[in-house]
């Protein structure tokens, strides 16, 4: 598919012209288990057939490890249609999976942390 094929898909100002499961066939159940803050990463493995334009910008972003729910909002899908998209491109060895990368307890970057969240949410009501 060319790029001006996959902007007919896309409006500016509408966003997606297609429902999200539409993009995941109707699948709603991923066939491996994601947590949000799971780590996925391209392998530089192509799937041998073209799965469609969502699994091509997936595995661009993916040239980073990215949370699941960074995927999600790169591609501005609901995360458990991701889940469907990252578990196509698994099991054709096209990603990889990592365990989240947790702060341990006590960190001093924690209340650091969350209060610079605390701040960012209140500038945006």
């Amino acid at each position: 598919m060319t790029d001006a094929q996959d902007e007919a898909w896309l409006d500016d100002e509408a966003g997606r012209l297609v429902r999200p499961y539409t993009v995941s066939n109707g699948r709603t159940r991923p066939s491996a288990h994601f947590d949000l803050l799971t780590q996925v990463v391209a392998t530089g493995i192509r799937p041998n057939a073209y799965l469609g334009p969502d699994y091509e910008q997936v595995l661009d972003l993916c040239g980073v490890p990215l949370s699941v729910a960074e995927v999600a909002a790169h591609l501005r899908l609901p995360a458990v249609i991701t889940k469907v998209l990252l578990s196509d491109l698994v099991q054709h060895d096209a990603l990889t999976t990592r365990a989240p990368h947790v702060m341990r307890a006590g960190s001093p970057t924690d209340r650091n942390l969350l209060e610079a969240v605390l701040n960012g949410l209140r500038k945006r009501l």
